[in-house]
């Protein structure tokens, strides 16, 4: 059983930052493309960031210039470092991670990010 654990997510106002962590375990390697999706109500999940294994990243241009994706030191986890919240940026955020062995992506619960004017 694969598990991607998400926290960070909260309420926020504009122009503030927050910091989303993931953890993901189980039977995957030590090493795999990550990322964060993001889904507003009414909307499809889309793109936020993502790195690949050999630290590659790529931004969806809305958010490109605020937020910041990382791997952290443990393995098979990543951050979302967002600053300059605009209250476009709420949504669920979720964590993502793709077995190559598998061919399958695996997903986070979400965690709720909220920016108020």
């Amino acid at each position: 059983q694969v598990q991607l654990v998400e926290s960070g997510g909260g309420l926020v106002q504009a122009g503030g930052s927050l910091r989303l962590s993931c953890a993901a375990s189980g039977n995957i390697l030590s090493l795999n493309a990550m990322g964060w999706y993001r889904q507003a109500p009414g909307k499809q999940r889309e793109l936020v960031a993502i790195i690949s294994i050999d630290d590659r990243t790529n931004y969806q241009e809305a958010v490109k210039d605020r937020f910041t994706i990382a791997r952290g030191n443990a393995k098979n986890t990543v951050y979302l470092q967002m600053n300059s919240l605009k209250p476009e940026d709420t949504a669920v955020y979720y964590c993502w991670l793709n077995g190559p062995l598998e061919r399958r992506d695996y997903w986070g619960q979400g965690t709720q990010v909220i920016v108020s004017s």
